[in-house]
């Protein structure tokens, strides 16, 4: 049966892609503390040399009662709003606690406020005196290229430990994926690191151990009991022979129905072997005739249509040939023929051919309504249904097991569709 694919992302990939982008995003936080830190010291500086200058005016006009002149060329005193820089006077106004202001023609200001004296004023001009904002754009490029190096640097390092970190998963996914049960890998765990993967490993060495001991007693247990059946089954086939020799027409009746049953069971304990030995894998498929395999099932199963108006067609589309297993082919085709033999009373049983579909579809009852759509579970079973339901079941996991696809529809009757691989 066909299933979809599921597309994983690769650990190691997510790794790296995560590292790098939380370098990158790291970089960019110290190109701009960076930045920040450079200003606020040139500021720093520059409020410095401000505050030394508004000091020295300070003691000078305590002492002298007089306004001394600045000592720097680029500072002034202004003792009003009006007397300051017309490119600023309008953001002082309305910022008077700003010290920092962008004049026109690229001249930058600092202004220092007199605490004891409001409306005077110490403005100074301080353009040449700036650093880092001339040569910013160069600031910016090199803290641009030095984070692309780390951010290539902390890949590659990533790289280095995704690789490291996800090897161990890699090589565990890859133990168990696709083996098959009778070769389940064992005592793999100690070739593991002793961390979270090691304990994964540990976890699935255990898990399976069980399995592989599991299946190991199913197989077992199916094939003892299969072969335990299939004498005493022979016995009674024997014995039953041998009866209808000697037994009147009223006799034969019961007889006969023992016989069938006991062909019943036969076919059910072949089944159970078909599931339980392992030569019967997809891989001793082969391209055989289909018609010759179908003309066995019907003769196998003509029992079932005695005293019954049913006419059985093989189409000519069967004529073909097809990807199979044969003794697994004969063992569902014995399932699903001696259900169409079993429950259809009077009509047709008609068998086809097509697109690697064959098709069989009776005139029977059909099937309940409230089992349709889980006939081939285990243990569901119809009304009309003397067996234990499980034979639906096993021809569904004997196609799983070989990659086809049943379907099972009723309407008027039941119409059985078994694809095969091309």
């Amino acid at each position: 049966m066909t299933q979809a694919t599921t597309k994983f992302h690769s650990l190691s990939s997510r790794i790296i892609w995560r590292f790098c982008l939380f370098t990158l995003f790291i970089s960019a936080i110290y190109a701009l503390i960076s930045l920040s830190l450079m200003y606020n010291l040139e500021d720093s500086f520059i409020e410095r040399g401000v505050k030394q200058e508004a000091d020295y005016l300070s003691q000078s006009y305590a002492t002298t009662g007089n306004w001394p002149a600045p000592r720097n060329a680029r500072m002034q005193l202004a003792f009003s709003v009006d007397e300051l820089p017309t490119d600023i006077r309008a953001l002082v106004i309305e910022e008077p606690r700003r010290k920092e202001f962008f004049g026109n023609h690229g001249l930058h200001y600092h202004l220092y406020r007199f605490k004891d004296h409001p409306n005077t004023f110490l403005v100074a001009e301080v353009s040449e005196q700036l650093l880092v904002r001339p040569i910013r754009g160069g600031i910016i490029q090199f803290l641009v290229g030095s984070g692309v190096i780390v951010t290539v640097i902390a890949c590659l390092i990533a790289w280095l430990i995704g690789r490291r970190t996800a090897r161990p998963l890699s090589q565990l996914a890859s133990l168990v994926d696709g083996v098959a049960l009778d070769t389940l890998p064992r005592n793999f765990a100690n070739d593991f690191p002793k961390n979270e993967v090691g304990i994964l490993a540990n976890a699935l060495d255990h898990t399976l151990e069980r399995i592989a001991s599991a299946m190991e007693r199913e197989r077992s247990f199916t094939r003892d009991v299969s072969h335990e059946l299939r004498t005493p089954l022979a016995v009674i086939k024997n014995a039953v022979e041998v009866a209808q020799l000697n037994a009147s027409k009223a006799e034969n009746q019961p007889l006969q129905r023992i016989y069938q049953a006991a062909e019943q069971m036969e076919k059910t304990v072949q089944t159970l072997l078909v599931l339980a030995r392992e030569e019967y894998s997809v891989l001793n498929a082969q391209q055989i005739d289909l018609l010759p395999i179908l003309e066995r099932a019907i003769l196998d199963n003509h029992l079932l249509l005695e005293n019954k108006a049913i006419e059985v067609e093989i189409d000519d589309s069967c004529k073909v040939q097809v990807l199979a297993e044969p003794n697994v082919l004969k063992v569902i085709l014995d399932n699903i023929i001696g259900n169409a033999f079993k429950y259809t009373l009077e009509g047709q049983v008609m068998i086809s051919f097509a697109d690697q579909v064959l098709l069989l579809s009776d005139t029977g009852p059909g099937i309940q309504a409230n089992i349709s759509a889980t006939v081939t579970d285990r243990g569901v079973k119809g009304e009309q249904s003397t067996g234990l339901g499980f034979g639906l079941s096993i021809v569904k996991r004997l196609c799983e097991h070989q990659g086809w696809q049943l379907e099972v529809r009723s309407t008027s009757g039941t119409e059985v569709r078994l694809r095969f691989n091309s």
